[in-house]
C-alpha cells in the first residue's frame, strides 16, 4: 500500500480523539426547541446528525462548497514544481489539503518523487489534523502552531533564516498573497499548491432564505466552520441589501458558532461576538452550542399555572398543555421579555425597547394577542394603563 492510500485509509476510520457522532442511538434531547443553521458543506451531514439527534430543527444552506482540484492541470504543474524544486522548507495548512494533495499525485503517478521532496524539508503544520495527515503519509513534521493559526506557523518559519531557500506553501482554498509576500520579503522562493479551492453554489436562493431566517428571528443560533464560509455568508446579505439588517440579528438575537478562532475572524471584523469552543474541533463545537443553548437560552419561571420552560421557540408549560407550544418570532420575542421581566410589569414602551424587531405599538398589541391565543391559560396579563405581566 502506498504512502497516499495509507492516508486515505487512515481518514477512513474515526480516529480515538474525534467524536463518533453517530455511534450512539439515543441521545438526550438537550436541543430540543432550538432551531439551529448550518453552512457547512464538508462534513455537514454529520453535524445536522448531532444537531437532530439531540432534539434540534436545523436548517443547511453551504455558503461555499469545498471543490477537490485532483482534476486541475494547474494542480498537477504546481506539485510538478515542488518536485522540481526540492524545498527546503514546506507548510502543510490542513489535514483535508493534504490528503488532497496526496491522492492528487497518486493519481498523476509522481507519489513516490513528492514524497521525496517532502521528506528531505522541514515541515511546519497549522495544527494536530494538518500533523496526522503529514505523519499518515509516512513523514513527520518539525514543528505545529499553539493556536492552529497560519499566521503562527509563518512566524515560526520566519525565526529561521530563510533567505535564498525554497518554500512549499499547501494553501487552504483561497490564495493569500499577504502570507506570501512575507515569506518572499524574507528573501524565499515560494512554491504554492492548491489542493482544493472553495466555490459559491449555482444559485444564492438556499442561501438567502437561511439569511432571511436569521433576520427575521427563525433561527437561534448559526454555525460556521470555515472562515471563507463566513465571508460568503455576509458578501451574499450585503449583495442582495440584506447586510445591515444581518448584522443587527447576529449583534442581538441569533447567536453565531464558529468551530475556532480562525474561523470567527471574519465575524469579529464585523462587530459580531462568536461562541468558540477551547478546542478547535467539530465535536467541541457541538458540545459548546448545546451547552451555551441550555446555560443562556433556556428560560425557566414559576407562574400561577405551574413550572414553565423556554426553550428556543418551544414552550412548556406540563399544567396547561401536554404537548409543547411551538410561538412564531413576534409573539416569541414578547414572550422572552415578559418572562425576562419575572411577574414584574413592562410598559409598551419598555417591551418595544426589548423586542428590537417590533417597529409599533400595532404591532406589538398583536404580537401580544397571538401569544395569548397560543396559550391555553390567561398567562400573559394586562395590567391597565400600565403594560403587561406574566402572572407567577
Amino acid at each position: 500500500m502506498s504512502a497516499a492510500e495509507q492516508s486515505v485509509t487512515s481518514t477512513a476510520a474515526p480516529s480515538a480523539s474525534s467524536p463518533d457522532l453517530g455511534a450512539v442511538p439515543v441521545l438526550p434531547q438537550t436541543l430540543a426547541g432550538f432551531r439551529i443553521g448550518v453552512t457547512s458543506d464538508r462534513r455537514s451531514d454529520e453535524l445536522i446528525s448531532a444537531f437532530e439527534r439531540r432534539g434540534a430543527e436545523v436548517m443547511h444552506a453551504p455558503a461555499l462548497r469545498i471543490a477537490p482540484l485532483t482534476e486541475s492541470v494547474t494542480l498537477q504543474q504546481d506539485t510538478n514544481e515542488v518536485i522540481a524544486a526540492q524545498p527546503d522548507f514546506a507548510i502543510i495548512t490542513t489535514a483535508y489539503g493534504m490528503r488532497r494533495w496526496a491522492e492528487a499525485a497518486e493519481t498523476y503517478g509522481v507519489w513516490n518523487e513528492l514524497y521525496e521532496a517532502l521528506e528531505q524539508a522541514a515541515i511546519l503544520v497549522r495544527g494536530p489534523k494538518a500533523r496526522g495527515a503529514v505523519r499518515a503519509c509516512g513523514m513527520d513534521d518539525d514543528g505545529a502552531a499553539e493556536d492552529e493559526r497560519t499566521d503562527t506557523v509563518l512566524d515560526m518559519l520566519l525565526e529561521r533564516d530563510i533567505s535564498g531557500k525554497t518554500v512549499a506553501f499547501q494553501l487552504h482554498g483561497l490564495l493569500d498573497h499577504e502570507q506570501i509576500r512575507r515569506l518572499e520579503d524574507a528573501g524565499a522562493r515560494v512554491v504554492t499548491v492548491m489542493p482544493y479551492t472553495w466555490a459559491k453554489p449555482e444559485e444564492d436562493n438556499e442561501l438567502l432564505r437561511m439569511i432571511d431566517a436569521v433576520i427575521e428571528r427563525q433561527l437561534d443560533i448559526v454555525t460556521f466552520t470555515a472562515a471563507p464560509a463566513v465571508d460568503a455568508f455576509l458578501g451574499v446579505a450585503q449583495q442582495y441589501g440584506r447586510h445591515e439588517e444581518l448584522l443587527e440579528a447576529l449583534k442581538t438575537d441569533v447567536i453565531s458558532a464558529a468551530v475556532g478562532g480562525v474561523t470567527a475572524g471574519p465575524l469579529t471584523d464585523a462587530g459580531v461576538e462568536a461562541v468558540i469552543p477551547n478546542r478547535w474541533r467539530l465535536g467541541a463545537m457541538i458540545k459548546k452550542v448545546c451547552d451555551h443553548l441550555e446555560q443562556h437560552h433556556t428560560m425557566r419561571l414559576e407562574t400561577q399555572h405551574g413550572p414553565a420552560e423556554l426553550r428556543g421557540a418551544e414552550l412548556s408549560m406540563p399544567e396547561v398543555s401536554e404537548e409543547s407550544i411551538r410561538l412564531a418570532p413576534g409573539p416569541l420575542a414578547v414572550l422572552r421579555a415578559l418572562m425576562e421581566a419575572k411577574g414584574a410589569v413592562l410598559s409598551r414602551e419598555e417591551l418595544l425597547a426589548e423586542v428590537r424587531c417590533c417597529d409599533s405599538e400595532h404591532a406589538l398589541e398583536m404580537w401580544v394577542s397571538r401569544l395569548r391565543r397560543a396559550i391555553p391559560a390567561d398567562v400573559v396579563q394586562t395590567v391597565v394603563k400600565r403594560g403587561y405581566r406574566i402572572t407567577v
